[in-house]
């Protein structure tokens, strides 16, 4: 195929139809190829390089520069700022133009600080270096103590009985008991009766006395005695915060904790030293925390500020040029619609599109020349209003000299590209051709596309219920207040499919995903102890603070707190389900996350070959030792590294890929292995295992949402974001129900297709019909339209916004017009 170079490229098809293989397997990977090529061999071995594109050859490639989507996350340190590279700029600022205490120069002052070098240089004016952060928090703003109160759950119970809260459950927290016993303490007394001074060191103490302990000696089993360390509930909940990776391990001790603003630096996270220093009397804490565009008011107006006047002329012509750096960059950020972020907001609290946009922003200003661009959809996470800009950046790279190559599936986006790369027909094995490759507007007569229907903007929507749904009842929350949001009332209706919209900022995540999950989160939760949380934290499943396993106010920067709520009583259970990956190593797949794959397992175990060898469940998993073929250990490919070389993987010399053993492979059911069942696409192990029950009505859910093209063993790391969180929901669908539930998602339609956004619709309808409520933050119009109740907010971002400016049926808030959503929203329930 040929495609155009200085173009605006759209790459579109259906979700799996080969889009991303093209574009960022193949295009993109040959260029990352060629330039590894150039570069050192002891360099090459630092740089992850990828897998090399099987192509034949590609003429004609420029250099190239992939944008993808990444999930925000990671160490709270990541801001904005070191991301966008203001916060470099901005430190330096400070360093050279600063105004330092009492209107003395940054040399009166050599010697009066720790420091001997003045002025300060710009690494003291980061909070994650050792000479910039604060000495108490150490350039966190806050303090995370153990809350002694909470170590202790009923001290009427004796330590036998349960009184320590904050002790692992199981053998450990029998072994600490035991301990106790064994240093004389009393362990079968109320706590509160046993001596204040024995309370407090059993409680807190940092010793770690060893102790023979003797277990009791049960009936039917010997315990043999064994050398007991012990570790107080103190010391336990400090160390388990601090070193674990289990999740319910790191929520439980986050229960028994407590967080303060730092007394030393009172949040601002600097040393004393630094925060001396001002620019236009604001010290740089002030100045990280002002959204982008209010710091270019503050930075323009700090170029006149009697104290920059003052400065010595080469330090005035440093903060003017600096100044003038600062204004370039931060206009390109607002001209991307990101001027609502404050340059110190963590990038754990981003979107993906958001993230992206802030590296797109850094290439903008690079103002390089015939350098091809890949984006992975860049509008994601984008209202149709902040679309306009992205355009807008989309054509200036263009217009730079360069080529632009976009995987995307927005009708916006499609519609003003230069060019069209449509795949299909279908997707996995259905696709992978090149059904239409030539100028946007010739795409329509393309007879086999399926974005031929769906790229006129005007294109029909999916039909909401034929019967208008009536609230089941009312969730109010009163006083939300956390970031934009102040003293907000809002009301989600129960039984129904709500959708909150609004532009890129404005405030749906933090009103969805932290005060109405948090509420509702509290609400599950509030007659359980922090041992019952951290043993079963059903009903609240698949939320990313106890996946993650960190607490709430390690994910933001503000808490969010709501004064008031009501009609928490009608929920019994909270779903939030994502886009994170549904597995963190390659041996998570489809058929395990789902379940499907222990009614395939106990299939093969009940064949006749199968009893005869007297082979179990287990025997046919992949992970097993019994099973799994020796040499690769079921992972069915054999790596290769060839040092200077990408790392080549290759199918298992042994099993040939199979993953199993031949023992294991003897058995078959309908002339078939168990490795055949994960070699099969979900369309044809639908098939397959027609007569399978659970399997079949997974297999059919995975089908009827658009994923029959997916194969059941694929690696759960291969999966996009969305095709992840469509596995989610077909986790939840296949279910029995179980009370009524409450499904928050966010952004359920990025990276899908519009044939896909159909598919979800309509399984998001019936987990409505099923009797649950369904809250979506969303920006796609086609699922707008379909919802039963819309939640608009604004007008703009950031503290433009944070107000719901218009709730209703889609048709009403359309009819109303007079904000960025209801006139998009109007001219697409037109089509209906």
């Amino acid at each position: 195929m040929d495609v155009p170079r200085d173009q605006v490229v759209a790459f579109t098809g259906v979700s799996g139809s080969g889009k991303s293989s093209l574009a960022f397997a193949t295009i993109y990977a040959e260029a990352q190829q060629r330039y590894l090529e150039s570069v050192a061999p002891y360099a090459r071995r630092l740089i992850d390089q990828g897998a090399a594109p099987r192509v034949g050859s590609i003429t004609g490639l420029p250099p190239a520069v992939a944008l993808r989507q990444q999930h925000s996350g990671g160490s709270t340190r990541s801001t904005v700022g070191t991301v966008s590279r203001v916060s470099n700029v901005l430190r330096m600022l400070y360093s050279r133009a600063g105004t330092y205490p009492a209107g003395r120069t940054p040399e009166d002052l050599a010697g009066t600080f720790p420091r001997d070098a003045a002025p300060l240089d710009s690494d003291s004016f980061s909070p994650n270096t050792a000479v910039g952060a604060c000495p108490t928090c150490s350039g966190l703003g806050r303090l995370h103590s153990v809350d002694e109160s909470k170590l202790v759950g009923d001290d009427s119970l004796s330590i036998r009985e349960g009184a320590i809260a904050a002790w692992p459950g199981a053998w450990q927290g029998k072994n600490y008991r035991d301990i106790l016993a064994e240093l004389g303490i009393d362990i079968d007394v109320p706590f509160r009766e046993l001596p204040a001074a024995r309370r407090e060191w059993l409680l807190t103490t940092d010793e770690q006395p060893t102790v023979t302990v003797h277990p009791v000696r049960d009936a039917h089993r010997v315990q043999r005695s064994y050398q007991g360390t012990y570790m107080s509930p103190r010391r336990w909940v400090m160390h388990t915060f601090a070193t674990s990776k289990a999740a319910h391990l790191r929520a439980k001790a986050a229960s028994f904790m407590a967080e303060e603003i730092c007394p030393t630096c009172h949040g601002k996270r600097l040393n004393p030293e630094a925060l001396a220093v001002t620019i236009a009397g604001q010290d740089i804490s002030v100045a990280t925390s002002m959204p982008l565009s209010q710091l270019a008011a503050f930075l323009e107006s700090a170029r006149d500020h009697p104290d920059t006047l003052a400065l010595p002329a080469e330090r005035r012509q440093a903060a003017h040029a600096l100044i003038g750096g600062l204004r370039d960059q931060l206009r390109t950020l607002t001209d991307l619609g990101l001027g609502y972020l404050a340059t110190g907001r963590a990038t754990s609290t981003l979107s993906s599109g958001e993230l992206q946009r802030l590296h797109m922003a850094t290439q903008l200003r690079s103002g390089l020349f015939g350098v091809l661009y890949v984006l992975d959809e860049p509008s994601a996470g984008l209202h149709a209003a902040d679309t306009e800009l992205l355009l807008t950046a989309l054509r200036r790279l263009r217009g730079a000299g360069n080529s632009v190559f976009v995987v995307e599936h927005n009708a916006q986006v499609l519609a003003s590209a230069d060019w069209i790369v449509d795949m299909g027909p279908g997707a996995g094995r259905h696709g992978g051709e090149v059904l239409y490759n030539g100028p946007t507007e010739g795409l329509g007569g393309a007879p086999e596309s399926v974005t031929a229907r769906y790229l006129p903007l005007d294109a029909p929507t999916v039909p909401g219920p034929e019967e208008p749904r009536r609230p089941e009842g009312w969730l109010r929350l009163e006083g939300v207040t956390g970031h934009n949001l102040r003293d907000l009332d809002a009301s989600f209706p129960l039984g129904t499919l709500t959708a909150v919209t609004g532009v890129s900022g404005s405030g749906k995540s933090t009103l969805v995903r932290r005060a109405l999950a948090e509420t509702v989160r509290d609400h599950l939760h509030a007659d359980e102890t922090a041992e019952d949380i951290a043993r079963n934290p059903v009903p609240v499943e698949t939320a990313d603070e106890e996946e993650a396993g960190v607490p709430a106010w390690d994910l933001a920067e503000d808490r969010v707190t709501v004064a008031s709520s009501t009609g928490l009583e009608h929920i019994n259970r909270l779903v939030v389900v994502d886009q994170k990956p549904i597995g963190r190593t390659p041996r998570s797949n489809l058929a395990t996350y789902t379940g499907l794959f222990d009614s395939v397992r106990k299939l093969f175990a009940a064949q006749p070959t199968a009893r005869e060898l007297g082979y179990t469940a287990s025997r046919f998993s992949f992970n097993v030792t019994q099973g799994r073929c020796p040499h690769c250990l079921g992972d069915g490919v054999v790596s290769i590294e060839l040092l200077f070389l990408p790392t080549e993987t290759s199918p298992c010399p042994v099993c040939e890929g199979a993953r199993y053993n031949p023992g294991t492979l003897m058995v078959r059911y309908r002339d078939s292995t168990i490795a055949d069942v994960l070699a099969m696409s979900v369309e044809e192990a639908h098939e397959f295992l027609a007569d399978v029950q659970p399997a079949a009505r997974i297999l059919k859910l995975l089908s009827d949402i658009g994923l029959g093209y997916l194969t059941l063993g694929q690696s759960a790391t291969t999966l996009s974001g969305g095709e992840a969180q469509r596995i989610k929901l077909v986790s939840e669908l296949h279910r029995a129900p179980r009370g009524h539930s409450l499904y928050l998602l966010d952004e359920p339609t990025t990276g899908l297709h519009p044939a896909d956004v159909d598919l979800l619709i309509g399984q998001l309808q019936r987990l409505v019909d099923a009797g649950n409520t369904v809250v979506v933050v969303e920006h796609d119009l086609r699922t707008v339209a379909a919802a039963d109740w819309v939640m608009d907010l604004g007008p703009g971002a950031g503290d433009d916004g944070g107000r719901i400016v218009a709730e209703g049926r889609p048709e009403d808030v359309a009819r109303a017009g007079g904000t960025p959503t209801a006139d998009h929203l109007a001219r697409r329930l037109s089509a209906r």
